[in-house]
């Protein structure tokens, strides 16, 4: 449990600092450097250039309902991560091409994880999450499917990576 606490410690002390020193320019090299340190690289990447050009892949957001609601990739399920639940993908085969997303990419990557560990082949965490989704220029949605420059910021600390849209805070 301690060791738990220290290793968030550490990646939050980690996130405060990259985020000082890139406040004045924040790019997505910076931001690269970031996810590199909270990656544990146990479910492969897949780039949002890429993810974006692919027609058959399945997105699933791994948020909470509450940031899905506000905007999320189009098409994409809605699975949850603090009630995550694998009865919500009953009806995916297990070769389904899955690429799974969060705010910055870290809660995807454990539910990736989970996937992988009930079967699933073709599981890819999208690199840079809705963050980089949005600030490539991508196209987000609400929850009546219609496009919106609104997007969840989860908190202003992880807000501050996100260099496109609309925050929303809770």
């Amino acid at each position: 449990m301690m060791e738990m606490h220290t290793t968030r410690n550490l990646l939050l002390l980690t996130g405060c600092l990259l985020t000082i020193t890139a406040q004045a320019q924040i790019g997505s090299s910076a931001y690269q450097v970031l996810l590199n340190t909270l990656y544990k690289k146990t479910v492969p990447l897949i780039g949002v250039t890429e993810a974006y050009r692919q027609t058959d892949l399945i997105f699933l957001d791994t948020r909470e309902k509450r940031e899905y609601d506000v905007s999320h990739l189009p098409n994409a399920r809605w699975v949850g991560y603090t009630d995550f639940d694998l009865g919500r993908l009953a009806d995916l085969p297990k070769s389904a091409r899955i690429v799974t997303y969060c705010s910055v990419g870290v809660r995807s990557e454990k539910v990736g994880e989970k996937l992988l560990v009930a079967g699933y082949t073709n599981v890819r965490n999208l690199n840079g999450s809705l963050f980089e989704w949005v600030n490539q220029g991508f196209p987000v949605v609400d929850n009546r499917a219609q496009p919106t420059s609104r997007v969840h910021a989860y908190s202003r600390l992880w807000g501050v990576w996100l260099r496109r849209g609309d925050k929303i805070y809770d």
